[in-house]
């Protein structure tokens, strides 16, 4: 679960966000022994009504007596996808998926022939998955010794975060088929930080950076500022970041990755605003205030001298490409051309904070993860909770096998790469031959850090 609290960025917005002794505000609110779980429903509720966005749509006179979880989600508004809430001290509240548990993601696909293949889409470095022997572009046929079909595949697929121990079948697709078949088991495990990775492509004198970006931790800004000091002394002129699986992270880098793109920014520059409750209100932060944010970062001037001071910038994207990475996409465009090539993103247009009990010693266990701010960028453009559409659809599995990423000959990166270097997209990018059943990524729950303060 470490992984899940990293990747997701759990911490808070304020120093006085978590300082939670919130007042009562109800004086109808009815009176319960200290311990009893009403009371900590009411716990719940006093901070709800304080952070939360949709505070305003809470229900006046909820049930105190249900159990902790459901009385929280009986709180959310409808159109709440993302808040969540989690019990320290019981490992069985968290959220579980692939990732965060066996360091892989896959997509379960119907091909035009009617074949069903589950292929693997993403391995983690120094990963369970990894040490097993799993890659990039492998078939999976079988699940704990049940073959995948179209019937079973959601099914099948689901049962895997409650298991511990995966017994798969895999192959490698040669022709429209599955050669050296083996079997791999995986053990659930610890997956670490994940590099960045960048290549620089080069045709007719013309220089590409390529930068794979899978989150955004805190502290990242020293590697951020080390692969762009290449960049620019390579000379390149075209920029291409990866964000296809980048659930998000700290702000703070995001903030920072976008510092070194464009041309005619200042530390002054505005790059976000944050938008509340009555309670909240409206909260707008420069490049230099949201980068400080994070206290081991390089400031921004630092990394100003390494920008490749760009007009341009094109970015691959997905359905899992959330929160972070998404106001990476929305908050450059005041300042540069994005083209964004891929798949439509999540749509996490939200930030929150963790709510937590502070005092010593804790009284109440429960972590809230609620939606508190709506994000917006310079020209107070966000709204974009349906996803943010792509002006080039790529559909990554256009063909098989999937190469590793970074490969100049990837579905994605191929694409955009033609447009740079030929002006036009030389082949069909969403065949409708192809179906995807299920993916291990989607959907996805999980928050957006701002900052570690």
């Amino acid at each position: 679960m470490r992984k899940f609290l990293k990747i997701q960025g759990l911490v808070l917005l304020l120093l006085t966000a978590v300082m939670i002794a919130c007042s009562r505000n109800d004086d109808d609110t009815p009176d319960f022994p200290d311990g009893s779980t009403e009371s900590v429903n009411v716990w719940v509720q006093d901070s709800m009504r304080r952070y939360y966005y949709w505070a305003d749509q809470m229900p006046s006179k909820p049930d105190y007596h249900l159990p902790v979880k459901d009385f929280y989600k009986s709180l959310l508004a409808p159109q709440d996808r993302f808040s969540f809430m989690v019990n320290t001290s019981d490992s069985s509240t968290y959220p579980r998926s692939v990732r965060n548990m066996y360091g892989f993601d896959y997509a379960t696909l119907q091909l035009g022939s009617g074949e069903v293949v589950t292929v693997i889409k993403l391995v983690l470095k120094s990963s369970p998955a990894l040490n097993a022997g799993l890659e990039r572009g492998m078939i999976i046929r079988k699940i704990n010794g049940q073959t995948v079909t179209a019937s079973n595949a959601e099914q099948l697929t689901s049962s895997i975060p409650n298991q511990n121990i995966l017994e798969l079948t895999v192959g490698t697709w040669s022709n429209g088929s599955v050669i050296n078949e083996k079997n791999i088991t995986v053990y659930y495990g610890y997956s670490f930080e994940q590099p960045l990775m960048s290549r620089i492509f080069e045709q007719n004198g013309k220089k590409t950076g390529y930068l794979y970006i899978y989150d955004f931790p805190d502290g990242m800004t020293g590697a951020l500022n080390q692969k762009f000091t290449e960049f620019k002394a390579s000379g390149v002129q075209e920029l291409v970041l990866d964000l296809r699986y980048n659930y998000g992270g700290s702000v703070s880098s995001a903030a920072a990755l976008c510092s070194l793109i464009p041309a005619g920014i200042s530390a002054n520059s505005q790059f976000i605003t944050y938008k509340g409750n009555k309670n909240g209100g409206e909260v707008k932060r420069t490049f230099s205030q949201q980068i400080a944010y994070d206290p081991n970062a390089l400031d921004f001037n630092t990394l100003r001298a390494n920008s490749l001071n760009l007009n341009k910038v094109y970015i691959l994207t997905s359905g899992s490409t959330a929160s972070a990475s998404e106001i990476v996409i929305n908050n450059l465009r005041p300042y540069l051309q994005v083209i964004q090539a891929g798949g439509i993103t999540l749509g996490k247009d939200m930030a929150g904070f963790v709510i937590e009990d502070k005092r010593k010693p804790k009284k109440i266990s429960w972590q809230m993860h609620p939606v508190i701010y709506k994000v917006f960028n310079a020209n107070g453009e966000g709204g974009y909770s349906n996803g943010i559409v792509p002006q080039i659809p790529v559909n990554e599995y256009v063909s098989l096998p999937l190469r590793p990423l970074g490969d100049a000959e990837e579905n994605m990166l191929s694409a955009v790469l033609s447009k740079i270097y030929s002006k036009s997209i030389q082949s069909p990018l969403q065949p409708d031959k192809i179906k995807v059943i299920v993916e291990s990524d989607r959907p996805f729950t999980g928050f957006l850090k701002l900052n570690s303060k």
